[in-house]
């Protein structure tokens, strides 16, 4: 917004012109939404009135430690990153608004499965079947008009990571493709928050290096250095990613162990569905399942768990997700966490290499 109202009048004003680069204009998103969670947090902290449900066939440790935590904390992480990206972004950018509106849809349908969950005083909120109808909806509106405003040599094509100038037109099931990669992402940091800071520092991660790559392509010149296909205007998707972050590091401030609030599915389907969406602007669906490869590995367990107990009537894992199965063999909260953290980094790691290795 300032970018839009301050650039074109004031140009001749030193040091306005700072606000026509996407690194300066990133670097204040984050630090706006950093403030934001800071001015937000202990405020809503002590006047929650909405404590997290515990599950009660989850790790009996979650009960007795967790019991009264204050949830949907993920709002204010979406509010942070929304008020940031229209101020320090361009608003006039389509590929930027649709995110935004993506992403507001899915920490609704959060906020109303975490309301359903306080007022029934249990775990259960939503039926799945519900709120999974809610996430596609809004997946499809979002992939018909980002295929809507593509120019016609990417338009319907999908794009491999390791393969240069290799792509398939998919046609109209591209739509179909990325509506199942942004439902199925939303749903894998869902289930990957499950323990005090475990899908946040994995999700700034994999927005990190989406919106690193989101500048690449964005970038003619880097664009073909690389030989990914090109997208103008996707570099504005850098502001939304530092925005992210930035609101991300608020609250790990808070929920670092002991957690003082949980994001909840307010924040958890927003975050993930931010990244799916951003994955489906820039057409690297592939290289976000290696970015977050930790959510995939999440997702696969309990995927894995479910059908394999539906065959033999047994288990693989002692609790799915995997998280839990660790801390059923003992390991620690924290142990567990920064472990996976690590994982988290290496995925992200090789999820890069995919520019260069081609």
């Amino acid at each position: 917004m300032l970018y839009n109202f301050i650039v074109p009048s004031f140009w001749f004003i030193s040091g306005v012109n700072l606000l026509r680069y996407i690194s300066f204009r990133t670097m204040c998103a984050l630090l706006t939404s950093l403030i934001i969670s800071f001015l937000l947090y202990p405020a809503f902290i002590k006047r929650s009135k909405h404590s997290q449900p515990i599950r009660s066939y989850g790790p009996e440790s979650h009960i007795l430690q967790k019991q009264g935590t204050p949830t949907m904390g993920g709002a204010i992480i979406i509010a942070g990153t929304v008020i940031s990206s229209l101020l320090w972004g361009d608003i006039r950018n389509n590929y930027l608004i649709l995110l935004l509106l993506l992403t507001s849809a899915y920490c609704f349908i959060g906020f109303f499965d975490d309301m359903a969950k306080v007022k029934r005083k249990n775990s259960s909120g939503i039926r799945g079947r519900k709120k999974l109808l809610l996430q596609t909806v809004a997946a499809l509106i979002f992939s018909y008009f980002i295929e809507s405003f593509r120019s016609p040599e990417v338009a319907g094509c999908l794009t491999f990571p390791f393969l240069k100038n290799f792509t398939i037109n998919c046609g109209s099931f591209l739509i179909v493709f990325t509506t199942f990669v942004i439902v199925g992402s939303s749903n894998a940091v869902n289930l990957t928050d499950g323990l005090d800071g475990l899908a946040t520092f994995p999700s700034m991660l994999t927005v990190l290096c989406l919106g690193i790559i989101s500048y690449m392509v964005g970038h003619i010149i880097f664009a073909n250095y690389l030989q990914v296909a090109y997208i103008a205007s996707v570099g504005e998707l850098c502001i939304f990613c530092g925005a992210l972050i930035g609101a991300c590091l608020g609250f790990l401030w808070y929920n670092a162990p002991p957690a003082m609030i949980f994001m909840g599915d307010t924040g958890s389907l927003a975050i993930g569905a931010a990244l799916g969406g951003i994955s489906v602007i820039i057409k690297h669906e592939f290289v976000l399942a290696i970015v977050g490869g930790l959510f995939v590995l999440e997702a696969l367990s309990v995927i894995i768990q479910v059908t394999y107990f539906q065959v033999t009537g047994k288990r693989i894992f002692l609790m799915a997700p995997i998280h839990h199965h660790f801390e059923k063999k003992g390991w620690t909260e924290s142990t567990i966490v920064i472990r996976f953290w690590i994982i988290s980094f290496v995925f992200a790691l090789i999820g890069l290499a995919t520019l260069k290795i081609r």
